[in-house]
């Protein structure tokens, strides 16, 4: 039980495809106590409350953009788990133009923004308020999810490709600092194409999925492998990793091209 006596919170389990969903069910089983999370209209969508009762936890609202959110929600966590908190699970992105299929070239800047918010900004807002509200016990950990839209082009993944970059540039910025203050380290992983509700969403994705599992000498990593990657950070066993965006996706970030791609290319 890797994280028995730690306390957590979990932003962002929709339902049982999510990535923050398996995050807390093996959470649940290596002995961590936690809280979920989500913006209100994401809990009315979603099966999050099934998840609370498996989970013998507590739902507590808000919108991680919000700052007054955000401070409630850590004083109600810290009560409703009796003490600080030593782990914490960003898995929270969003875009409207990817929503409404706008394209590159003509995206709706009002939308653009909200995407950055939601799906980036929002992670130096989770740990700016940790840090102002003394949430954190020395020693936490802090995860993120992203994608290798951050470091190459993928046309169909449009203004969230900024996003990333920006979650990845905060998750260096306060690793530094959160790592000077009481030891906390900070991390993304950039995970496989992974069937989400969410990601169900996006055009061509399907075809990516299958273009990188070919290209993966290991396949994509799946949602359950993701969780347990998690759970490494989250442990004591990962104390001196940080500031880091690591790659968890079955050898595709360093892989060119493999035999399967060639092999479709050559028919």
């Amino acid at each position: 039980m890797l994280l028995k006596g730690k306390k957590g919170i979990i932003f962002g389990a929709l339902d049982e495809r999510s990535i923050a969903w398996k995050v807390a069910e093996k959470c649940k089983e290596h002995g961590a106590e936690f809280t979920l999370t989500n913006a209100p209209i994401a809990l009315r969508m979603g099966k999050i409350n099934d998840l609370a009762e498996n989970c013998n936890t507590k739902v507590i609202p808000a919108d991680i953009t919000d700052i007054n959110d955000l401070e409630n929600l850590y004083s109600e966590s810290q009560k409703e788990l009796g003490g600080k908190i030593d782990f914490i699970l960003h898995s929270v992105g969003m875009s409207p133009n990817v929503r409404k299929n706008k394209e590159y070239g003509d995206l709706n800047y009002d939308w653009f923004l909200k995407t950055l918010d939601v799906s980036g900004l929002s992670f130096h807002k989770v740990m700016q308020i940790a840090e102002k509200n003394n949430v954190l016990n020395n020693w936490s950990s802090i995860v993120g999810l992203s994608y290798i839209a951050a470091q190459r082009t993928f046309p169909f993944y449009n203004d969230m490709a900024e996003a990333k970059s920006l979650l990845e540039s905060i998750t260096r910025s306060y690793g530094h600092r959160l790592g000077k203050l009481n030891k906390s380290r900070v991390n993304t992983i950039s995970q496989s194409p992974t069937i989400t509700t969410a990601g169900a969403g996006i055009e061509g994705f399907n075809a990516f999925f299958k273009y990188a599992e070919k290209m993966s000498p290991l396949g994509n990593a799946t949602a359950e492998e993701c969780a347990d990657y998690c759970i490494f950070l989250f442990s004591d066993m990962s104390k001196k990793i940080t500031m880091q965006n690591l790659f968890h996706d079955g050898g595709f970030s360093n892989t060119g091209i493999s035999e399967e791609i060639i092999d479709l290319l050559d028919k």
